[in-house]
């Protein structure tokens, strides 16, 4: 029996998984040792994942579980707390980005991205990462992400003398005004998911040709300050997450127009870390 997990800050994706079949797939809040105390994360696995795992009677064997905020000084405390809940079977850990680049690449060598609310990159060769460039969070980096969309878009529609009438019908749509915004960003926490939270209204708007061309402009960075590092035009470009996934169009003709070729997008993670295991 395998259990696999994705997760991330706000949610995670379970899947149970015995001789290649797939028994269940579920989820619970997310988790990240970065953010979170050790009581926390096991409340989270004592409450929602076991009565999950409890309706089926053989144990788990092994656990694959990928994650934000695993660095290597946070792997330790993360097999501690596994080994609390299952009191047998073997515990891997490993980054989210690794987890990424196992469901898109699988064995075989390419670049593998997570566009989501941040983002990051890195050249796999199959097996393992060979090289990151350093996504540096959403006030020094995550170009290409939906905290970089957002910001892209307030700078725009508060500067802009072309974003006017954008700016009225956001205000409009969503009861907010300039000093509400600064205030979310600069005063409360998790400004980061609240400025991705514009990606909403951007896609619904996305006929407007300033819109697009700001979607876009936002994977060009991408591309130019992150995968030209990688020197690599010969691999096809693989994505996960939100906003590769609901802006496939913009960032395929993006990757075409970099001078790249495009592999697969995924939504999440999850089905192609099922197949890699299997």
């Amino acid at each position: 029996m395998k259990l696999i997990a994705d997760s991330g800050s706000t949610k995670t994706d379970w899947a149970l998984v015995e001789n290649g079949m797939v028994l269940g797939k579920f989820q619970t809040q997310g988790i990240n040792p970065f953010h979170q105390d050790d009581a926390t994360i096991i409340t989270i696995l004592q409450d929602e994942l076991l009565p999950h795992l409890s309706t089926f009677n053989s144990p788990v064997l092994t656990l694959y579980f990928y994650g934000s905020g695993l660095r290597e000084e946070q792997k330790l405390r993360m097999n501690a707390l596994f080994k609390k809940t299952f009191s047998s079977g073997t515990i891997f850990l490993e980054s989210d980005l690794l987890g990424a680049a196992r469901a898109l690449c699988g064995r075989e060598e390419g670049i593998a991205c997570i566009l989501g609310t941040g983002a990051n990159s890195c050249l796999y060769d199959g097996e393992k990462i060979v090289q990151n460039t350093p996504p540096l969070g959403y006030v020094l980096g995550d170009e290409g992400s939906g905290a970089v969309l957002g910001r892209l878009f307030m700078n725009a529609i508060f500067k802009d003398p072309q974003f006017v009438e954008i700016r009225e019908l956001y205000m409009k749509e969503t009861g907010l005004t300039m000093p509400l915004i600064i205030n979310k960003v600069y005063r409360e926490p998790l400004a980061n998911r609240f400025l991705a939270s514009t990606s909403s209204f951007i896609h619904q708007h996305l006929d407007n040709v300033l819109l697009r061309k700001l979607v876009k402009d936002n994977f060009r960075m991408f591309f130019q300050r992150n995968i030209v590092q990688y020197q690599r035009k010969d691999l096809s470009i693989q994505a996960v997450g939100s906003i590769a996934w609901y802006y496939q169009q913009e960032f395929r003709e993006t990757v075409m127009e970099e001078g790249y070729q495009m592999g697969q997008i995924l939504k999440t993670p999850i089905e192609g870390l099922i197949k890699y295991h299997q």
